[in-house]
């Protein structure tokens, strides 16, 4: 099973941004297959016919980009649609879980900070929550220093993506 198979399984926000570090990965290497298989998928410490089929799945994602317009930013219309369901059920969740609604409560300070800082661009908390997760990823790659406000939006986005994923699951596996 492919990486992004079983996080889109186990946990879809993570799933999500999985494949926003994907789609800025094949960027990077300006949808050079070769160069990916080179730099990136010949370094897995899988069989050959593993690589083989990460290859493909990496040209199948490249394509898709291709073909929605994608070669310079944004995000793939599935993930977008994905999104957008968490943060439909974010609302339901809202209004019938208080646990979920704590957590929530909890993470608004840092959503409306997000919010304020990108100047009208994001509204929606459930993509300032994974907008933010993924921004530390990139900062911490990148070797720059992630200042304490930061960690701690990122831990209370972390918590809000956690449950809501959680739920995600139970509810699209039918539990």
């Amino acid at each position: 099973m492919l990486i992004a198979e079983k996080k889109r399984k186990e946990s879809i926000s993570e799933y999500i941004i999985f494949m926003y570090q994907t789609e800025d990965l094949i960027r990077a290497y300006n949808f050079e297959l070769g160069e990916i298989y080179k730099y990136v998928i010949q370094h897995f410490p899988v069989e050959d016919d593993k690589k083989t089929r990460i290859k493909a799945w990496y040209r199948k994602i490249a394509n898709q980009m291709k073909k929605e317009g994608l070669e310079k930013s944004g995000h793939l219309e599935e993930l977008n649609k994905l999104a957008q369901e968490l943060s439909n059920f974010n609302l339901e969740l809202l209004k019938s879980d208080q646990a979920y609604r704590k957590i929530f409560d909890q993470a608004k300070l840092h959503i409306n900070r997000n919010a304020a800082q990108s100047n009208g661009k994001l509204s929606n908390p459930v993509q300032i929550c994974l907008n933010g997760i993924y921004g530390l990823l990139l900062l911490r790659l990148n070797g720059k220093p992630v200042d304490d406000t930061l960690k701690q939006g990122a831990h209370a986005f972390g918590d809000v993506l956690s449950y809501l994923s959680f739920k995600y699951q139970k509810r699209t596996n039918g539990h």
